[in-house]
């Protein structure tokens, strides 16, 4: 299981919200040009983000995006979960809709393994908080030379 350069890029644009919540809005061109990506690019993630209650937007000129939680209160894995789906290695784990059983499913003696592995990578990414990440990025010493890099 891989995460997709779009989740790389959501959980990079909502640490960035919470390194700059002194402002009102961020300006997604500004958040995209630190992010190194195109805002049209990031305005599709914003749209994921927002729908999954993550971040708040306002339009106009004086308009951006904000989170919509403390950061405390969002993690990796609901911000990854949001852009990708279900953190599963196989579909036939997924519980709820989306599972998809094999003609093997009841017999299957490696889905005990696929559970667990499923089970491990989404209680590591809710561990993590925005709120972590952020203390972890003030730490280093990419916040004083101004570079932007998870």
């Amino acid at each position: 299981m891989q995460v997709s350069k779009r989740s790389q890029y959501a959980l990079e644009a909502v640490l960035y919200l919470a390194l700059h919540m002194h402002t009102e809005h961020e300006n997604i061109k500004a958040i995209a040009e630190k992010l190194g990506t195109s805002w049209k690019y990031l305005e599709q993630i914003f749209i994921v983000l927002k729908r999954n209650g993550i971040v708040d937007s306002i339009r106009g000129a004086q308009g951006g995006y904000r989170l919509a939680k403390k950061p405390e209160e969002i993690t990796a894995g609901e911000i990854i979960r949001a852009l990708e789906g279900p953190l599963a290695p196989v579909p036939c784990v997924i519980e709820g809709p989306g599972r998809k059983l094999c003609e093997r499913y009841e017999g299957c003696v490696t889905r005990g393994l696929w559970e667990k592995i499923m089970h491990e990578i989404n209680r590591t990414a809710d561990l993590v908080s925005i709120s972590d990440m952020a203390a972890s990025y003030r730490k280093t010493e990419y916040e004083e030379s101004g570079n932007f890099l998870i």
